[in-house]
């Protein structure tokens, strides 16, 4: 195994990294994924219900009945 100086002194800065962290009581999370029925939403709220649906179409690739029932099931839990 070869030494990698580079590599090393990476590892040093993330241990360091992860005291101060630590120290502040900072966790190291992952920001969260966006949500992509976000303009599906929008249009329901708005009361776009067919945008809404030819969107949802777009975004998951469903038929017309299958993204009616969801942006339905989506209007009533609003």
């Amino acid at each position: 195994m070869r030494y990698d100086p580079t590599a090393e002194a990476l590892a040093r800065i993330e241990r360091k990294l992860d005291l101060v962290m630590q120290h502040l009581g900072l966790h190291d999370y992952a920001p969260p994924a966006p949500d992509p029925l976000t303009e599906v939403r929008a249009l329901i709220g708005q009361g776009k219900k067919i945008q809404a649906i030819k969107v949802y179409r777009e975004l998951t690739g469903v038929g017309l009945k299958e993204a009616k029932d969801a942006v339905e099931m989506l209007e009533t839990r609003r």
